[in-house]
């Protein structure tokens, strides 16, 4: 729920800065890349929180199958999302965290073994 509540802030902090540049992203006309990224992540996020509100009616299988998804598409949508951000970062630190991110996700996917659900 925290996820999704700082995701809810960074929006409407970027609402209040620009809203016609946030509905283009939510519409997916945005013209810059790393909009598009950021909002895929961000959907991914809801699914995922939907996902996990939803476990016990849905069944332990898909449940564990389509959180990993959802997960693995946050975490590959927010890297690519924040390594394109141009002026942001200097890219080592960038780059160091972004590779953080990919190790501690793809440690944690391989630790709960979603997809031997699959056989």
């Amino acid at each position: 729920m925290g996820l999704v509540l700082a995701v809810l802030i960074h929006v409407a902090g970027l609402w209040i800065t620009s809203p016609p540049d946030v509905v283009d992203v939510l519409l997916f006309r945005s013209p810059t890349p790393f909009s598009i990224w950021g909002a895929v992540a961000m959907w991914a996020v809801f699914a995922a929180a939907l996902l996990a509100a939803m476990r016990k009616r849905i069944g332990l299988r898909l449940w564990r199958v389509g959180h990993s998804i959802a997960v693995a598409v946050v975490i590959i949508g927010t890297v690519v999302h924040a390594w394109l951000i141009e002026a942001a970062m200097e890219d080592v630190t960038k780059a160091a965290l972004c590779l953080m991110v990919l190790g501690v996700g793809a440690f944690a996917l391989c630790q709960r073994r979603a997809w031997r659900m699959l056989r």
